[in-house]
């Protein structure tokens, strides 16, 4: 069975195609040179690159794999959470597919495909512990199988992706902060005591980051020297210019992240009080990064288990984990018909697969 995969939730474009014997080949275009110009995602420009970008991607990787579009048996597409008119552009071009072709469609839950991609490499066992970590999500789920998670808890304001990048925006980094935040850490030393733990200090499975943005400005209003210059639009930063980086900057740098990994580690902990994992996976944009895999891999041996994370390139938006997810669904039977809605961020993704 060949699953084309449809990512189109936030400012990633990406396609693939996945089959019985894995991936079979990808494309991505991302919009980080259109947005750093704004410090940010804008949701317009977003949405209008998609529709120019995923017509020619698609042409692309079915030249690069050397498929028809009558090989492919499945289009899955990303349904939500996320932008909403970037879904709607990723939404509508699978639906006029699956109408042109008569190939079932199926919409995916962008948040459970995270999870499920370190399963394309590995082979994963279930219950699970899922800690989803991005830009816009901070979630621990119960993994019961690949078609059955529940929340036991997630951000109740910003997501760890959001504290990093918006860290790293205050230090004069340029967009994407975080990314460029853990390059500087690398030549920090860490403070354990520098950055407090937020939200920890109840029982509960949630979490709040938005208290780490208000710690990292005012230890910036004390430690001014700390700023970095910005370098001129187009100028590259080098590892040269992350070792010449105030000391003070590296080693606020490893601190804070060291702070968001170990606050999630503290709360990954509670989780079995709820349930007894049998792996461990972490997921998301921010599962990236080196300071979140170095703790949970220590915190996964703590717990004699095994863990997995997706490789770098699949860790971010992608279309693999869109097709690979999709084509889990399949081989369930599952499918949509065309009256597929997208899902914005911030509301519940139905469980409404028709089915075979």
């Amino acid at each position: 069975m060949l699953v084309l995969g449809i990512e189109s939730s936030c400012d990633d474009t990406g396609l693939a195609l996945v089959d019985d014997s894995g991936l079979i080949g990808s494309v991505m275009a991302s919009q980080v040179p259109i947005h750093a110009l704004f410090g940010g995602v804008v949701p317009e420009l977003a949405s209008r690159e998609h529709a120019r970008l995923i017509g020619p991607l698609l042409d692309k990787l079915l030249a690069d794999t050397g498929k028809k579009i009558t090989d492919i048996d499945r289009i899955a597409v990303t349904r939500g959470p996320g932008l909403l008119g970037s879904l709607l552009v990723g939404v509508q071009f699978a639906k006029s597919l699956s109408l042109a072709t008569s190939i079932p469609l199926i919409g995916v839950n962008h948040l459970h495909a995270h999870l499920l991609v370190a399963g394309l490499e590995n082979s994963l066992a279930f219950p699970a512990l899922g800690i989803l970590v991005s830009g816009g999500h901070t979630h621990l789920m119960q993994m019961e199988s690949p078609f059955s998670m529940k929340v036991l808890g997630k951000t109740l304001d910003d997501a760890a992706g959001e504290a990093c990048d918006k860290f790293g925006k205050m230090l004069g980094l340029p967009y994407p902060g975080g990314a460029y935040l853990d390059k500087l850490a690398q030549y920090g030393t860490i403070n354990t005591k520098l950055f407090p733990r937020p939200y920890t200090k109840n029982d509960n499975y949630d979490f709040s980051f938005s208290g780490m943005k208000t710690a990292a400005s005012l230890w910036l209003q004390e430690n001014p020297e700390a700023k970095l210059p910005l370098l001129p639009l187009g100028e590259k930063y080098s590892e040269e210019f992350f070792q010449n980086c105030p000391q003070i900057a590296k080693d606020g740098a490893a601190s804070y992240l060291y702070a968001i990994a170990d606050t999630l580690v503290i709360k990954a902990k509670r989780v079995f009080k709820e349930f007894q994992p049998q792996c461990i996976i972490c997921a998301g944009g921010v599962a990236a990064n080196s300071f979140v895999r170095s703790q949970l891999t220590d915190f996964a041996k703590e717990k004699n288990l095994p863990f997995y994370v997706p490789k770098i390139s699949f860790c971010s938006d992608n279309g693999i984990m869109i097709a690979y997810t999709g084509y889990l669904l399949a081989q369930k039977g599952y499918f949509h018909d065309l009256t597929l809605s997208a899902i914005a961020r911030g509301k519940p993704i139905p469980q409404d697969y028709l089915q075979k």
